[in-house]
């Protein structure tokens, strides 16, 4: 088999992003569950013959979305330690944290998708492939606090989901901030564990 037969057709890559795209584009404009695959096509400018030739309903469709987005969030989350054996968070540099750079490159998409009211479940979808990757690939050194020792899967747990609530904030204020910005951020806030926190005086604890 030669090389050529193990690439992809151009044709049917540009008719994938094409269905991609239009099923995107009117997911702004209505629910999911609205939207029906004559419209998916129509607004393509394709025909149904089209759109069965790549995909069995409209589900197989969003599905094919979902997984380029979970692939790249994945490919991005990697970047940093893919050609490292180990690595300190002290020394973790900015500079190779590529997640917000994947995400800013696909900024209407996911600000289209984390939308609860448009794509429920999808932020699930986001903390249990990174939750599962960083359990697959990352072995922590064990930590003890006094005579306790960390649970690997719920420190994964908090981590992620606080990684994620920082990425969410950041989608949701309309990417105020350029990746580089939350890049540096991310690794300034892992860097700081603070062991003492400070009530403000006439905060809650105070009533």
């Amino acid at each position: 088999m030669t090389e050529a037969s193990h690439k992809p057709d151009k044709r049917i890559l540009r008719s994938k992003a094409a269905l991609k795209q239009s099923l995107l584009e009117l997911m702004r404009q209505k629910d999911f569950a609205s939207i029906s695959t004559t419209e998916i096509v129509k607004h393509a400018d394709f025909n149904r013959g089209t759109f069965y030739a790549h995909y069995e309903h409209k589900e197989a469709l969003l599905e094919d979305i979902i997984h380029d987005l979970l692939s790249g969030l994945i490919e991005s989350f990697r970047k940093p330690y893919e050609e490292v054996a180990s690595f300190e968070l002290e020394r973790f540099p900015a500079s190779a944290v590529t997640l917000f750079d994947h995400i800013y490159a696909n900024a209407e998409v996911y600000a289209l998708m984390v939308d609860q009211k448009v794509m429920p479940g999808f932020r699930e979808k986001m903390f249990h492939a990174l939750k599962q990757t960083s359990i697959e690939d990352l072995i922590p050194q064990l930590h003890v606090v006094g005579d306790h020792m960390l649970d690997h899967e719920l420190l994964v747990v908090y981590q992620m989901h606080a990684l994620l609530g920082l990425t969410f904030h950041w989608i949701q204020e309309g990417f105020k901030q350029t990746p580089a910005y939350m890049a540096e951020q991310l690794v300034l806030i892992l860097r700081a564990r603070p062991t003492t926190v400070v009530a403000k005086r006439g905060s809650a604890i105070d009533k």
